[in-house]
């Protein structure tokens, strides 16, 4: 009888704690928690988080000579011709990968199988292939294919893709993702850079792949002819109310913004290049564009009282100068000291709410002029898509702020007094890229290399004997990141094998 009584009782313990268990088990369940995100969410996070980080300050913008520091340590980069990969351009690889590739595989991936989300899925494709025209174009052979899928397929070390390879890719996907964008399905109004607006999704796709196809212009000019052609077709961003760029404010702040508004104010300054090339053609943009602090001998000094915006007065620092140097160069321009040089305004240009621009129709239509002139299009001028260019870029100042808007009569006596010319249209057209991209150090860089303009004199700071940058030579690409070198190191190894050695002198593959 005690026995059967202790067999009871265990029995009753066993289904008291089962059901005890069982209910921990149901408390457990976090019932508000998603098991899955919203593609547009992941898409919206890849877009913001695109915004160009100081790195491009420090690398691109600096190697295109329109902006640049004195100053070492941590902003030591195209400044010295240093290869700075730990500091300076590994941020890009880690913020590019990890954040907005990875988010726009995944919004792909959520997208792919919804079929009332069509464009949802088309839209992430496009933005990834810019993205990745990026990625491609600083460094060269990355990887592609296996690219963001770390997470969703274990990829943990991917392999690198060829640059020729992900560019036959990228037309490809812009050019299908473009198409199959249709007003019957979905539109994606959550979306941050055009809150789903289908045709402007499209010509940005369309002007993206212009973009590529000019990319091409040297190593294969039949494949560039035929994309520029159905990039056209397709139509392209040609008016500013379509421009593709990244919104700020005080909360969600534009990196290069928060820098110069914060402890690197007083280390950068426009370059004699970047002023000259504005000053010497009276272009209403130096006005819009620069201050400088008259008599500042400090950064304290840097005051809104002793700063000016008249474009006689503006003085742009000259390339290849450091610390020890700089004091001299600023004595023989008359200056009071390097912090009397001429700056971006950062109380207008480079505000912590100022936009990124990352497609606009200023830079489509030089594009086009390009294009034009070389016979590739039938359509417009050159001369003409040459001034719409031009005014698109005058008129897009004043997204900076009311302050730097440059007025019609100043822009309309810009384009008569500089028109195109003939003899020189690849260097005037390509100059007025240059200009046009100021702070897209990505795209400037990218299309001094494809173009060899402006006609730049190459910073003479360690030459001739820089291991990294030869004498008379510009920087041609940004070197992998030590993390990529140390961890995924055989694949990397293949692609330096391939493209050539991890130096910041080695071209890409379209850089010829």
């Amino acid at each position: 009888m005690k026995k059967s009584t202790s067999y009871i009782l265990i029995v009753l313990l066993l289904c008291v704690t089962a059901s005890c268990e069982k209910g921990l088990s149901d408390l457990n369940k976090n019932e508000t928690n998603s098991t899955t995100l919203d593609p547009s969410l992941l898409l919206n996070q890849a877009v913001i988080n695109t915004s160009f980080p100081v790195k491009s300050l420090v690398f691109d913008v600096g190697i295109v000579q329109q902006m640049i520091t004195p100053n070492g340590g941590v902003l030591a980069g195209a400044n010295f011709n240093q290869d700075s990969r730990d500091v300076t351009t590994a941020p890009l690889w880690t913020a590019y990968y990890q954040s907005v590739i990875k988010n726009t595989y995944d919004a792909v991936t959520h997208a792919k199988d919804l079929t009332t989300r069509t464009n949802m899925y088309n839209m992430g494709r496009i933005y990834q292939a810019y993205v990745f025209m990026i990625l491609t174009d600083e460094f060269g052979e990355v990887p592609y294919t296996q690219g963001g899928a770390g997470l969703s397929e274990r990829i943990l070390f991917p392999k690198y893709d060829r640059q020729q390879d992900i560019y036959l890719k990228l037309i490809q996907e812009l050019t299908e993702a473009a198409a199959a964008l249709t007003t019957t399905s979905t539109i994606e109004t959550g979306d941050v850079l055009y809150a789903g607006n289908v045709a402007k999704w499209k010509k940005f796709a369309y002007s993206l792949l212009l973009r590529a196809g000019m990319r091409l212009s040297k190593i294969d000019p039949a494949k560039a002819q035929s994309t520029v052609q159905a990039a056209v077709a397709g139509g392209v961003i040609t008016d500013n109310a379509d421009n593709a760029y990244i919104r700020h404010d005080a909360n969600f702040t534009q990196p290069i913004g928060a820098t110069l508004n914060g402890s690197e104010a007083a280390n950068f300054y426009l370059t004699k290049p970047f002023v000259d090339q504005l000053k010497n053609t009276n272009d209403p943009r130096l006005q819009a564009i620069a201050i400088r602090y008259v008599g500042a001998k400090s950064g304290a000094g840097q005051t809104v009282a002793v700063g000016t915006t008249d474009p006689t007065k503006q003085v742009g620092m000259p390339m290849g100068k450091d610390n020890g140097t700089v004091g001299a160069a600023a004595t023989a321009d008359g200056l009071a000291s390097f912090y009397d040089y001429s700056q971006a305004d950062r109380r207008r240009i480079v505000k912590v709410s100022s936009p990124v621009f990352l497609v606009t129709a200023s830079q489509t239509n030089l594009l086009l002029a390009e294009a034009r002139f070389r016979g590739w299009i039938t359509s417009s001028t050159a001369t003409q898509y040459f001034s719409d260019g031009i005014k698109a870029h005058m008129d897009q100042m004043a997204l900076y702020d009311i302050n730097s808007a440059v007025t019609a009569t100043a822009r309309d006596k810009y384009v008569t007094d500089n028109p195109l010319a003939a003899g020189t249209e690849l260097q005037q057209i390509n100059t007025q890229y240059w200009i046009s991209s100021f702070l897209n150090g990505p795209e400037a860089f990218a299309n001094f290399r494809r173009s060899g303009y402006p006609a730049l004199t190459p910073n003479p700071y360690g030459q001739p004997n820089n291991p990294d940058v030869p004498n008379g030579t510009f920087i041609r690409r940004l070197t992998y990141p030590t993390s990529e070198l140390s961890v995924n190191t055989d694949n990397v190894n293949e692609a330096i094998g391939r493209q050539g050695a991890d130096k910041l002198s080695t071209r890409v593959w379209w850089d010829k």
